[in-house]
């Protein structure tokens, strides 16, 4: 197993000389991404899952909290959400008249797509006078029907600022729910979704993997499976094992979440090694979503260009879904 080391960045040749056009294998999408950003009066919101060179175009770089903080804040006309469908809504949601762009409409997410609003509805139905969260992880649909949205980051600040006399129902990760059940002690109705990237590690790869490296420091994300998180030293929301890794003393660490978060450990932590948790596909060696990957310089310099793919929301499901997100805010 390879550890993760922080790549260069490959950069493409200029403008073509001949006819002055730019194609697909000419143009520095570097440069000529910079360049649009102040052209268009753009910003760039970047999760940590997303590929490396991506990372290092961002404005602003971090987890689903930081994200939906700075959409709240940011100036420029124009935000480029580089991550996945429901981040791109949720900057909507939070800054209605501004134009987001996502580069990719495909990138959507499996933990989201594993709660679809109507049998959500139908659900939330059975259980009268229950206080709806939901993982911000979701549709601006599932938001709607919330009364409060938490990150991994505020899941458990979020969950105790409710009364303990009421019910709470969680959707959609199951993972983080019954994570978020031992922390605080509350039982939950737990909705049955879950993220295919974070249940995709192998319990016995990584177990036969810190043998062989006695020395490392085994760390996960909460969307991980129970059995996973049982054996971690430390779990932590992509931020929070960000934060772990710089103020741990240990030299080396297996760090069970998409592997997008390795190339900003590295650049923190140039010192230290990091090595992806082992899944169970035998094909590839660590954990990467394949919807965040969509993502490429190539397709934020078109959705620059072009203005889109634009994430438009109806101006109702803005309104509902922004009074649960504005909660969290103020809590956070």
């Amino acid at each position: 197993m390879k550890s993760f080391r922080v790549g260069s960045i490959k950069r493409l040749n200029g403008i073509n000389p001949k006819n002055n056009m730019m194609d697909r294998d000419s143009i520095d999408y570097v440069q000529s991404i910079k360049d649009l950003k102040k052209e268009k009066n753009a910003v760039i919101l970047c999760h940590y899952y997303q590929s490396p060179e991506v990372q290092e175009l961002a404005d602003y770089l971090g987890d689903s909290l930081y994200l939906a903080q700075c959409a709240a804040k940011v100036t420029q006309n124009t935000i480029v959400l580089a991550g996945v469908h429901f981040m791109a809504e949720t900057a909507k949601i939070i800054n209605p008249s501004k134009k987001v762009l996502i580069p990719d409409l495909n990138a959507g997410c499996s933990l989201a797509d594993s709660c679809p609003p109507k049998e959500f509805k139908n659900f939330i139905n059975q259980y009268p006078g229950s206080t709806v969260v939901s993982y911000i992880n979701c549709a601006a649909e599932i938001k709607a029907l919330s009364d409060l949205v938490c990150t991994s980051t505020n899941a458990k600040k979020v969950i105790e600022s409710i009364p303990k006399n009421k019910s709470i129902i969680f959707a959609p990760d199951k993972n983080l729910g019954n994570y978020l059940i031992k922390e605080t002690g509350r039982e939950m109705i737990l909705w049955e979704g879950s993220c295919m990237v974070h249940e995709a590690f192998s319990l016995e790869k990584i177990i036969n993997l810190a043998r062989k490296n006695p020395d490392a420091k085994f760390i996960a994300h909460p969307e991980s499976v129970s059995s996973v998180l049982e054996i971690a030293n430390f779990i932590g929301s992509t931020s929070g094992l960000l934060k772990f890794v710089q103020n741990d003393s240990s030299k080396k660490y297996i760090v069970a979440t998409e592997s997008g978060i390795l190339h900003e450990m590295q650049k923190k932590c140039p010192n230290k090694i990091f090595i992806p948790a082992p899944i169970e596909d035998e094909t590839c060696a660590c954990s990467e979503c394949a919807y965040m990957r969509l993502n490429t310089l190539q397709k934020i310099y078109n959705c620059l260009i072009n203005e889109s793919p634009q994430v438009n929301l109806d101006s109702k499901l803005i309104k509902k879904s922004k009074a649960p997100i504005e909660k969290m805010l103020a809590l956070s």
